[in-house]
Parts: C-alpha cells; structure tokens; sequence
C-alpha cells in the first residue's frame, strides 16, 4: 500500500529551506596578492613617521596604528579560510593605504611646479582673469623646478586643459603654494583606487591597492599636483572592460557614462590624448567583427559625440574668453621646446656623446613611432588588443623629453586592461587584410614585414637624431673664482661648425639634471656659420659652487640653440678646479 501524505486543505506541504552557497577557500594566489599589498604599503612609511612624530604627534599616531593594520591583515591573509573573509582583509589593506595617504599629504601637501601653477590658474579664474598665456615667474621660488627651453627661456605659464583649475578653484582656501590643487590631485588618485578597486574582479582587488597606493610613486605625483591623476580617475571607468563598450550596438546608460568620462579626461591632462586613439580603434575594431563595418561605424561616432561634446563643455568658457591663448596653452607642452630630459634614447646625446645638431628628430621619431604603433595595433588588433594601454606610452621612449613619469602615471590602466580585456575579448575583432594578400604560411612573413615597414620611420628618425654631432665646437680660457670652490665668472671660446646661424643660451649642470642659464656679460647674440667668438659667462646666483671632495661628479658646459633645435657639451670640471685651493 503506498504511503500517503495527508495536507490540510489550503495549505502547501513544507519544503526544507535551501542550503546557502557554499564559500570556498580562496586560492593562494589570492591570498599571495592581499599580502604583497599589504607588504607594499610598508615603502616610505617609516620616513613619513619620523617626519610626523617631530611635527605631528597626532598624525604619527595614526600611521602608528596602520602599522597594527598592516600587521593584523598580513596575519589574517595567512589564516582566514573563506573567500568572503579574505575579500574583507583586501577591503582592509585598501582602507590602511588610503589612511597612509592621506597622512602623508598632510605632512608633504605644498606640491611641485604643476600644483603652483594650477593653484594660481584656480585663483585667475576665480578672479576673472585670464588662465592662458599668462606668465607667472614668481611662483618659481626655492624648491619649485623650472622647465628651461632650447630657446634660452623658461616656462612660466599654465600648461595644461582647464579641468584642474576647475575643480581646485572651490579648495582654494585650504592652504597657500600648491596646498588646494594637491588636495584635488590626491583626492583623484584616492577615488581612482577606489574605482579600480571595485569594479575589477574580488581576487584580483589587491593588486589595485598595491599599482595605486602601495608602491607610493603615484601618491608623491598625487602630492606634487599632477593633473594627470584626475586623467587617471575618469579613465579607470572607460579602460575597465572597455572592449565590451557598445556591445550589441546598444551603449545605454554605462557606455554614455563611459563616453563622457573618456572626454573628461582628455579635458584633465594631455596623457589621456594618447591612449585614447588606441582605445578608440581597438573598439572600433571589435564591434566591426560583431555588428559590420556600418554599425561599428555608427556607434563610434555616437562616442566620439560624447566624449567630444563632454570635452567640449568642460572648455567652453575658455573657447570663448581666451581661444587663441587656450589652444596654444593646451598644446604647450607639445610645442614648448624644452630641454633634453627622462629616461628615454635622449641620453645618448645628453650623456654619451657632445650633444646632436638634429635633436628635432627625436620629436619626429615620438610622433612617427605613435602613428606606426596605432597603425600595426590595428593591423594585429586581435593580438595587441590587450596592450591598448600600453603602447601609446612606448612612443615617449624616443621623445626630446621622456621622463619616466609619462610611463608610470597611467600603470594602473594596465592592470584594468589585463585583468578585465583579456585576449579573448578580441578573438572575432576585425582586421584589415588586403585582397591580394598571401594566402596560409607565406601571409606571416608578409604581416611582419608590413608591421616592420610601419614602425621604421621612427626608428630611422631616432638613429638620425642620436647619431648627430654637436654643432659648436667651445673652449674654455679662463676661469674666475670668488672662492676656491665658488666660479663667478667663465670665458669660452666658440666656433659655430654648421652651415646656419645659431643663438647660442649657455648653462653648467652637475649629472643629467637642467639648471638656469648663465648671463651672457660679452659677445654676440647670434654666432654666424663657421663664425668664432669669445663669451663671457655669469652664473644665473652670481657664483656656481664646484664640490673638491667628489671628484665623481660630472660637471658640464651645455649650449642650447633653439632653430635648429641643437646641443653642444663638453666636460669642464677639471677646469674649474684648475685653481688650487687655499
């Protein structure tokens, strides 16, 4: 007889309650990464300390109890035994960094030449003044670096787009120097963190903690004003999955977002100029393999609207009120002309030979080598998808200036792209591949070949621009010293070597650092080709002091001529010391 199951009228038989999803233990590589983070945060904390603990007792405490954070996550990164607990020690190494963060900007918060300029930008605007072309010397007291030109000047005027200004006009009455726009630039940093930190997969979270907050590089640029950490915050949003943006033809109301945070950043900074086309191609590419050539075409116009019409807004005022001194201020530091500076192939003129008549090709050789980059990212798009925001930075290795900095400030947007627009992502992108093209084994050499052919150019300029010869041939022939270890005055004898008249602009710098350019007491503005003169040369303080005790020092006797854009060294050390001490 079957079992029975007697129910009362109107009622449903119960029905045990549902297990709740298992949390597993969360993989080592996981745990490996929170700790790492944790450890990261450990990098020149100490020094802030000690800084704190003599000024700001309170603030010593503070980082005092991060210490106890750092120790207390590092401890439960080891032993904790479910995803989720794990997940909240990553929440608690993002809040200890961001406290470390802040710390340090209280105690280092007056920033560098970028936050002065922007503070002063911020205080014009406010005052209804002009914001571009407009020379500020002042502001370039002891301690803020000057950006010297090949045309024997300096840079004094704001040169970056006007969101910064912007958005550090309501902070400016925090504090004075560079105080209002390193709150704002430190503020991005901390919300870019923030940011990534959200929106990247959990495992992966601590890796965002440690490429923003925990190396510490970006939090000094953050603290030195840099604009481009409020480029980087509005870029995180657009970089993170960015080939699913416009993904069935449709952007709705996260790719509007995304659009509009990708001109925004190009209204911040002119770094996000160069990731953005790599950006915009690849996602043109992606979408072409999806929806065709016309509804790819379509839905990057509908972006480029945005963004354009975001960048556009943002840059109103100053379109209208100043739009000659705008577009030139935007475009400074493209056009401005500034010395040999940064990490990149410049040093071979700067410190392995006596300088190059053809320094302009190491700007034709950045630019050549951007175009041949987007070009062979296109041709490859399928594999160089995950490099979009790597590549555009590759082009600085060969400019006339290629600090480092043009290659760390966006690292985390590297993090975004190859966590979340991994390979796969552009595994049906389209491709251009002519008609004519060879078909099976013979169509690789031919695509390398084409990529090679694309990238040339720029390293064709960039052989020509380190391989020049200094067009100045100098010597010294006196030496005047107010002390045994202090020049005030230097004759040098030169002769221009070239077939062009050149303005010579002289200065003595110690290692790879730029210095002030010396006062010219005798001899001609212009030096005619194969033309000879005596200069007589003045130190910009009156005297320039020459260490005896560290003969390592490389002291050099630099001469920059602004067109052509050239430099001429030679060593003068042993010249200077040439007068025994007493």
């Amino acid at each position: 007889m079957a079992d029975t199951q007697l129910v009362a009228p109107g009622r449903r038989p119960r029905t045990a309650p549902a297990a709740p999803p298992e949390d597993p233990a969360p993989a080592q590589w996981h745990r490996v990464l929170t700790l790492l983070a944790a450890i990261s945060l450990f990098i020149g904390t100490r020094t802030v300390w000690t800084q704190a603990a003599t000024h700001r007792p309170a603030v010593a405490l503070v980082i005092t109890a991060c210490y106890a954070s750092i120790l207390v996550c590092g401890v439960l990164t080891v032993v904790v035994r479910r995803g989720r607990s794990l997940a909240r020690v990553d929440l608690g190494v993002l809040l200890t960094a961001m406290t470390l963060t802040l710390c340090t900007w209280v105690m280092n918060h007056n920033g560098a030449d970028e936050a002065v300029l922007t503070t002063q930008a911020a205080r014009e605007l406010v005052a209804g003044h002009p914001v571009y072309g407009q020379p500020w010397p002042w502001l370039f007291g002891p301690g803020i670096a000057l950006t010297p030109t090949v045309d024997g000047g300096y840079d004094y005027t704001y040169g970056y787009p006007p969101l910064a200004p912007l958005l550090t006009a309501p902070f400016l009455g925090l504090g004075h120097a560079g105080t209002p726009a390193t709150a704002v630039t430190t503020g991005a940093l901390l919300v870019a963190a923030a940011t990534l930190w959200r929106m990247l997969p959990v495992p992966w979270r601590s890796a965002a903690t440690m490429v923003c907050l925990g190396f510490g590089f970006l939090p000094s640029y953050a603290r030195l004003g840099y604009p481009a950490m409020l480029g980087l915050a509005l870029l995180v949003p657009v970089v993170v999955r960015w080939p699913r943006i416009g993904r069935g033809g449709r952007l709705g109301a996260a790719g509007i977002a995304r659009a509009a945070c990708l001109g925004a950043a190009c209204a911040a900074q002119q770094l996000p100029w160069f990731v953005t086309p790599f950006l915009l191609v690849g996602l043109y590419a992606v979408r072409r393999g999806e929806l065709g050539a016309r509804g790819a075409g379509l839905l990057l116009l509908r972006v480029l609207g945005i963004a354009a019409g975001t960048w556009l807004l943002i840059n109103a005022y100053f379109i209208v009120h100043e739009p000659h001194t705008w577009f030139e201020g935007i475009l400074l530091l493209i056009t401005q002309g500034a010395v040999l500076h940064g990490q990149g192939l410049n040093i071979v003129s700067l410190l392995l030979t006596d300088g190059s008549d053809r320094l302009d090709w190491y700007g034709h050789a950045s630019a050549l080598l951007l175009v041949g980059l987007l070009a062979v990212f296109l041709l490859f798009v399928r594999r160089l998808g995950p490099a979009a925001t790597v590549l555009p930075w590759c082009a600085f290795y060969l400019a006339t200036r290629s600090q480092d900095g043009y290659y760390l400030l966006m690292t985390p947007l590297w993090l975004a792209a190859v966590v979340t627009a991994p390979a796969a992502e552009f595994t049906r992108a389209w491709q251009p591949r002519p008609g004519r093209l060879p078909s099976g084994r013979r169509r690789r050499p031919v695509l390398a070949a084409a990529g090679a052919l694309l990238l040339a150019p720029a390293l064709v300029s960039a052989l020509i621009a380190a391989t020049g010869t200094p067009p100045l041939r100098m010597r010294v022939t006196e030496v005047r010293h107010a002390t045994p270890s202090k020049v005030s005055l230097l004759t040098v004898s030169v002769t221009n070597t070239g077939d062009r008249a050149l303005t010579p602009h002289f200065m003595l710098t110690t290692g790879e650092g730029m210095g002030r350019y010396w006062s010219v007491l005798r001899g001609p503005v212009t030096l005619p080709a194969h033309g000879s003169a005596v200069y007589a040369l003045r130190p910009p303080k009156g005297t320039f002091p020459v260490s005896r005790n560290n003969a390592k020092v490389r002291v050099r006797l630099r001469v920059f001529t602004g067109d052509p854009q050239t430099l001429s060294s030679i060593d003068v050390r042993h010249l200077l010391l040439r007068t025994p001490a007493r």
